[in-house]
């Protein structure tokens, strides 16, 4: 049987709250457990040992969440919304309940993979489920609200994962099971109510293998490059080497299948193309730097994880306002355009603010800074979304939404370990400038025990152990470490311009339907056609795929 479409299914204005309520549970899982280990590390590595593995708790998480999210979106076509959905927040479910037991280093790396791959299923699949009962011109108000969600556990993460650090790291991992039965629970009712034609389909697991073992081989290249290895060892160019071969295979490999993962033919279409490479550009903006903000808070102004947390509040309060006010204002409108082309410039002004940090700056001015790149990031991420799900036919709609999280979250892994590169590379530099003469000024006693710490081998992972320095090498730490985020921003600022750049050339397309109950057929106030079944206007494409929808049916009826 081939695909058909269907109508948007009718919701009550409860079961829409429930849906709504249940996929943005799921949601909130996903996106907390990004940064929710993050304050917490420390504390966990002192008491499961392997301290060598450290980077690994959250490089297996992002990894395979990462790799996974394109498989998500073509299954959730291939088999329906609500199995594939279930799927992923029962792994999810399973990974949090293991990692919380977790005894040992090895098992909690395994444990947080686990985790990554039900993750990768719970964002894209939110956006895909809320497209399918409400059409563009009005999903962008509820878009915002996932945006705000997005945005809270961003800041939240570090605040909760800091809370437990104190605590008992486990229940960072046992938090997540009751909120993901209480989801499981809701959209098993709700999601029976979408509708879904099953369709002949062969699965591209050779595809799927390579795009896995691909961006594992480049992620794993980043992650290890200047670290673990020099960044010319064989190991390192052997990773990029295997990437890039595996990339290529994946491409040929899409080309030729008759249900790729990764739909090739979307990208001849300028809108889905130019929103992806804004997602990337941006989602290596957000993740790449926002991480390091708490790092400041804890190393130079001395807050503990929890309270470093707390200072987060300014950007995550821009996020959330920004975030609804936006998805609204895209309803009221109808078009998305201008709405990433200005959270991109508020972006990058933001990052050039922070080039002016500075160890005595007051938090009310770091406050201000945050502040800014929290209004950017909620004008941008849920317009781009959207403008990818706007460009795409009903059929693709999973794929779509999939590709669309898969390159913010790819750009935010790149990021992580590009600017992490950048971060340590620089402030070797700085340590190795400062450092002699600090300790130069110490007592001799002092001096001693400074050496026998490392002497001018000091790492910056436990602030802690900074702030018990004495105080001429605590302040050339301290000053070290600012200069070397000033590169950073930098560097993030300099790579905004290319969102900027992405963002001006979108088409300033309008969005499709009126409401929900446009999406059955009524009229479209904006002038336009009665959008086709599912909230897709009568547009030369559209008619074009229904005539192949109906030829395919007659061969298959003969």
């Amino acid at each position: 049987m081939t695909s058909e479409a269907h109508a948007a299914p009718e919701f009550s204005a409860r079961q829409l709250r429930l849906l709504l309520f249940g996929l943005m549970t799921g949601m909130l899982l996903a996106a907390l457990d990004q940064t929710i280990v993050g304050t917490a590390l420390p504390t966990i590595v002192g008491e499961l040992g392997g301290i060598d593995h450290y980077s690994w708790v959250v490089t297996a998480y992002l990894l395979a969440s990462t790799a996974s999210t394109p498989l998500y979106g073509k299954m959730a076509d291939l088999y329906g919304r609500r199995p594939v959905f279930l799927f992923s927040i029962g792994t999810f479910l399973v990974g949090s309940l293991l990692a919380g037991l977790s005894q040992d280093m090895t098992q909690l790396i395994v444990t947080r993979g686990v985790q990554g791959l039900g993750a990768g299923g719970l964002m894209t699949l939110a956006f895909t489920i809320i497209s399918d009962v409400v059409p563009p011109r009005e999903r962008g108000r509820y878009q915002g609200l996932f945006g705000a969600v997005f945005g809270l556990s961003s800041v939240a993460g570090p605040l909760v994962g800091g809370y437990f650090a104190e605590t008992s790291w486990r229940w960072i991992f046992y938090l997540n099971v009751p909120l993901a039965l209480v989801a499981i629970v809701v959209c098993y009712r709700v999601l029976r109510l979408i509708p879904f034609t099953r369709r002949e389909h062969a699965i591209d697991w050779l595809g799927a293998a390579l795009l896995v073992a691909g961006v594992s081989c480049v992620l794993l290249a980043l992650s290890w490059g200047g670290t673990s290895y020099p960044w010319g060892s064989a190991t390192i160019v052997g990773l990029f080497a295997a990437g890039a071969v595996l990339t290529a295979l994946f491409l040929v490999q899409e080309a030729r299948v008759r249900e790729p993962i990764l739909p090739l033919r979307l990208f001849r279409g300028r809108t889905f193309a130019l929103a992806n490479g804004a997602g990337f550009v941006l989602g290596l903006v957000m993740f790449g730097s926002i991480i390091f903000i708490p790092l400041y808070l804890q190393l130079v102004k001395g807050a503990s994880p929890t309270r470093s947390g707390l200072l987060m509040l300014p950007m995550m309060a821009g996020v959330i306002v920004t975030s609804i006010v936006t998805g609204r204002a895209m309803s009221r409108i109808g078009r998305y355009k201008w709405f990433p082309v200005a959270g991109s410039a508020v972006l990058l002004a933001g990052m050039l603010l922070f080039t002016r940090l500075q160890v005595a700056t007051s938090l009310w001015l770091a406050f201000a800074y945050l502040t800014v790149i929290g209004v950017g990031l909620g004008l941008c991420m849920q317009s781009l979304i959207l403008a990818v799900q706007n460009s795409v036919a009903a059929r693709d709609l999973g794929a779509g939404t999939s590709s669309a999280t898969f390159f913010r979250s790819l750009g935010g892994s790149f990021g992580v370990a590009i600017l992490g590169a950048v971060l340590s590379s620089r402030l070797g530099d700085q340590l190795a400038a400062r450092l002699p003469a600090a300790i130069a000024q110490l007592p001799p006693e002092q001096r001693a025990a400074v050496a026998a710490r490392g002497g001018t081998d000091i790492s910056i992972n436990d602030p802690g152990t900074i702030l018990a320095l004495p105080g001429p090498v605590r302040a050339a730490v301290q000053a070290a470490f600012v200069e070397s985020l000033h590169l950073v921003f930098l560097t993030t600022g300099l790579i905004a311009v290319v969102a900027v750049l992405l963002t001006l050339a979108l088409p300033n397309d309008q969005l499709r339907g009126a409401g929900p109950q446009g999406a059955t057929g009524g009229a479209d106030p904006l002038g336009g056609k009665a959008p086709a079944p599912g909230g897709r206007p009568l547009t030369k494409e559209s008619k074009e795929e229904a005539a192949a929808d109906m030829e395919a049916k007659s061969q298959t009826m003969l």
